[in-house]
């Protein structure tokens, strides 16, 4: 490494100017942040777009998803304010992130997840980084409410995006979009489950634009599953049923943030079926060699109903929000590929004619 390189510091280091820390607060990080834009040309010939598509991959984050960006600066800001355990309600990946925050920190982390409704691969995580993990016999919206009422005690630190710095941690991946584009989007695409990060990457947009550090405003495209789709009906859903486990969400918490941005931006929240989802989870793993969670690709399926539509226009600059890795739920994609390894005898003739050589 030569002596005036600098190594990434974390999203609050980098960004420090516009988030709410000073020069004394006791940043705790995991180096999160700084994930590749990746180009999708093959995937883009595929489904017959006419513009240049790029995946803001936040599957390579710490803990694998984008929930890292919020949960450095909400475990940060606890630990500055004296707490000492701190709470969450989860459908899996804000359960990961905050146990390996709190363990990063030194605190105790309790975390209420609705039974049976969490992917293995990030129930696994929590229980590595020792939270105490509790399962309700109810769903997300449930146990939101009571992680709210614990935090009406004072005795713990709610690090769900209701607590605002969440929203400010998560606005960065805006930033970072901008820097590497030279400018913001034409359209911004991701999915609508709790809504905290389309409220948060329209305030980032807004702030780098009124800073001059970009140019540009994107339109913002939120996507929710069909069976859990409370924005687009209008209304709570009280039982959100979708394969899209990190977007089974009824009531949203940053719902209002959530309207106002795409209002602002002239953009839309509209939904995808499941069907839908999974045509594109599989399309995008085999064209590009990309492995989301099925909740991460409710844009790309929305993307797809918008190009049908019409509604692309030839040469736009689209970036989309992969939310999760793949690996976050390894039972849907083993599912999802239709096929499992072949047996053949330990000869070089029999590989070949299993490969069909």
């Amino acid at each position: 490494m030569s002596s005036s390189a600098q190594p990434w510091p974390g999203v609050i280091r980098r960004y420090a100017q516009f988030l709410p820390v000073t020069e004394t607060t006791p940043v705790v990080t995991l180096l999160e942040g700084n994930t590749p834009l990746i180009p999708v040309p093959r995937f883009v010939d595929a489904i017959g777009g006419k513009f240049d598509l790029f995946l803001k991959y936040e599957a390579l984050n710490p803990t694998c998803s984008f929930k890292d960006r919020g949960m450095t600066l909400a475990v940060t800001k606890a630990k500055e304010r004296g707490a000492k355990v701190v709470v969450c309600a989860s459908t899996g990946n804000t359960s990961a992130s905050a146990a390996a925050y709190a363990a990063r920190a030194g605190l105790r982390c309790a975390v209420l997840l609705p039974k049976g409704k969490i992917a293995f691969g990030k129930l696994a995580q929590a229980l590595m980084h020792g939270a105490t993990t509790i399962s309700i016999e109810g769903n997300f919206d449930e146990a939101l409410r009571i992680i709210r009422e614990l935090g009406e005690t004072g005795l713990v630190e709610v690090v769900n995006s209701i607590n605002p710095v969440r929203i400010e941690g998560q606005k960065t991946a805006a930033f970072e979009i901008c820097d590497t584009l030279g400018d913001a989007p034409d359209f911004h695409f991701l999915p609508v489950g709790n809504a905290g990060n389309i409220t948060a990457y329209w305030r980032g947009f807004k702030e780098y634009h009124a800073a001059g550090l970009s140019d540009t405003l994107p339109k913002m495209m939120g996507w929710q599953a069909a069976g859990a789709a409370p924005i687009v009906l209008g209304h709570p859903v009280e039982h959100p049923e979708t394969v899209a486990t990190a977007i089974r969400i009824g009531n949203p918490a940053s719902w209002q943030g959530a309207t106002e941005a795409v209002a602002e931006s002239e953009g839309a929240i509209e939904s995808v079926t499941d069907d839908e989802i999974l045509h594109a989870y599989k399309l995008l793993a085999q064209t590009e060699g990309v492995m989301a969670e099925p909740a991460s690709v409710a844009p790309l399926a929305g993307l797809m109903k918008c190009i049908a539509a019409g509604r692309i226009p030839a040469g736009s600059l689209i970036t989309v929000t992969i939310t999760g890795h793949g690996l976050k739920d390894p039972d849907t994609a083993i599912k999802v590929s239709g096929v499992t390894p072949q047996t053949v005898v330990a000869e070089k003739q029999a590989v070949l004619d299993a490969i069909g050589l």
